[in-house]
């Protein structure tokens, strides 16, 4: 068992976001390719501590957060976009904007956690060069 530390990956992950052209990219990879940014995270960070996932790790970590991110940060994202092109008949929209930015984020460290949880659960294997984020763009 390889215990992460919830808090250590929100580091990480908040860190690799903002590095050059990590935010576009992972962007591109959720709204183009339907892939949920924060198990891309989740690969990258286990990626950097040399662990390894199988197909069926990985599947049973998509399927943790799928309802949460189905049912709750995706019609937020589409919420903040209706508000974003309709900005002008919105009154207070930067407060607006700003209130579900703030929730969204916490929702998004709440995912996180669920994920670090799962992961918690796993035997992953030690691999020098492991490559989770290929897995799970070419294989889901």
């Amino acid at each position: 068992m390889n215990l992460l530390n919830s808090d250590d990956f929100w580091q990480f992950a908040c860190q690799l976001y903002s590095e050059g052209d990590m935010q576009a990219r992972l962007l591109d990879y959720q709204n183009q390719q339907g892939k949920n940014v924060n198990l891309c995270l989740l690969l990258y960070y286990l990626d950097s501590l040399n662990l390894a996932i199988s197909q069926a790790q990985l599947n049973k970590l998509a399927q943790s957060i799928s309802e949460l991110d189905q049912h709750v940060l995706q019609p937020l994202r589409a919420t903040r976009g209706y508000l974003k092109a309709n900005q002008t008949e919105i009154a207070d929209y930067a407060a607006i904007r700003k209130d579900l930015l703030s929730a969204e984020l916490k929702l998004e460290k709440q995912q996180q956690y669920m994920l670090v949880d799962v992961v918690n659960r796993m035997d992953l294997a030690a691999c020098k060069t492991p490559d989770n984020i290929a897995l799970y763009l070419v294989n889901m």
